[in-house]
């Protein structure tokens, strides 16, 4: 059985009609809405031809069609028209990269809520790793006589705040001299060269000062073999409850406890560094993510370095519109830091 364009023309119109009710489609359904010059009961002979070909399926036998797997996968490879961004979408995404340019993590940041916010979907954004992460500068603050506050800053990343109780009461003086020890030792020394190990032979030249202050050695290491590896931001998780295909709250649970972990969202995303991605459904080798389709795409930094943007949703996501979101907020990350 051959998909002529008549075919072709009734599949796209039940896959965009179900992705804005989320009710079956039925052949009268689109006999009202759609002028292609036959009768209903050809469309229905079509849907019929439609379903024989895997391409929809019928959830109950007095119900409309709804796409299959195999249906999206068609519309998506063939059928998807392009979204034109409105002028508001437009400026929106590049005034989040204008007022974030120098903050590698408020971008990550501001491009997941963004991106989230024009797709009404969850966006999961994966920071890019430069080839070596250094130490640009360590502080440490004296809050109270047995409290501190680490700051770092680490290359063009944000500072990072933490707060260290010692066993006992420090002085400003050892403070200050921890911190410039600390800074002569560390600053500039990649990150992937700094753990446990490293750690020990620090604290190994504190001599007298060990006991009280190897706890702040291993909080800054700690610190830094965390920037090291890849942080991701997520943002929107709540919309999937928008969403009736989750209506289950066991199935929504499922999805939600996936997205608390880091590691699994770093799976989801996965490195390949194609412009766009598109995964449906079964498609996904995550179990968790089979009811789901994940759209993703890479973006560039200094030519080298990549990130990744994932937009998670039900099948029945508006994959033209999310497409173009993604496109417009990659092509704008790309033109300012290639």
């Amino acid at each position: 059985m051959s998909l002529n364009e008549r075919k072709i023309k009734i599949l796209e119109a039940i896959i965009n009609d179900y992705i804005a009710t989320a009710e079956p489609v039925g052949s009268r359904t689109i006999y009202k809405k759609y002028d292609f010059g036959i009768s209903a009961a050809t469309i229905r002979n079509e849907m019929s031809d439609l379903e024989d070909l895997g391409l929809i399926t019928q959830p109950h036998t007095s119900s409309g069609r709804v796409p299959s797997q195999k249906g999206y996968r068609l519309y998506v490879d063939k059928l998807i028209k392009q979204h034109e961004l409105s002028a508001n979408e437009t400026d929106y995404l590049q005034e989040v990269i204008q007022k974030n340019l120098n903050r590698i993590d408020y971008l990550m940041q501001e491009t997941a809520k963004a991106v989230s916010v024009l797709t009404q979907y969850t966006t999961i954004v994966k920071e890019p790793r430069p080839k070596k992460i250094r130490l640009k500068h360590l502080q440490i603050i004296p809050v109270d006589e047995a409290t501190i506050l680490l700051v770092v800053l680490v290359d063009n990343k944000s500072v990072a705040n933490h707060f260290v109780d010692l066993q006992s009461p420090i002085s400003a003086q050892v403070v200050a001299e921890l911190s410039g020890f600390l800074n002569a030792v560390l600053k500039g020394k990649p990150l992937d060269e700094i753990g446990p190990k490293f750690a020990d032979e620090i604290k190994a030249q504190l001599g007298e000062h060990a006991p009280l202050l190897g706890p702040v050695v291993d909080s800054v290491v700690q610190i830094l073999m965390r920037e090291e590896r890849a942080q991701i931001y997520l943002s929107g998780a709540n919309n999937i409850l928008t969403h009736p295909e989750f209506s289950d709250i066991v199935k929504a649970q499922t999805i939600f406890q996936a997205l608390e972990e880091q590691e699994f969202l770093s799976n989801m995303l996965g490195d390949s560094r194609g412009k766009i991605e598109i995964m449906i459904g079964d498609e996904n080798t995550l179990q968790e993510m089979k009811d789901c389709s994940i759209i993703k795409a890479n973006y560039m930094m200094d030519g080298e370095n990549f990130g990744t943007i994932g937009i998670l949703g039900p099948t029945r996501m508006n994959y033209a519109q999310v497409v173009s979101v993604l496109n417009a907020m990659v092509d704008r990350i790309n033109k300012f830091y290639l």
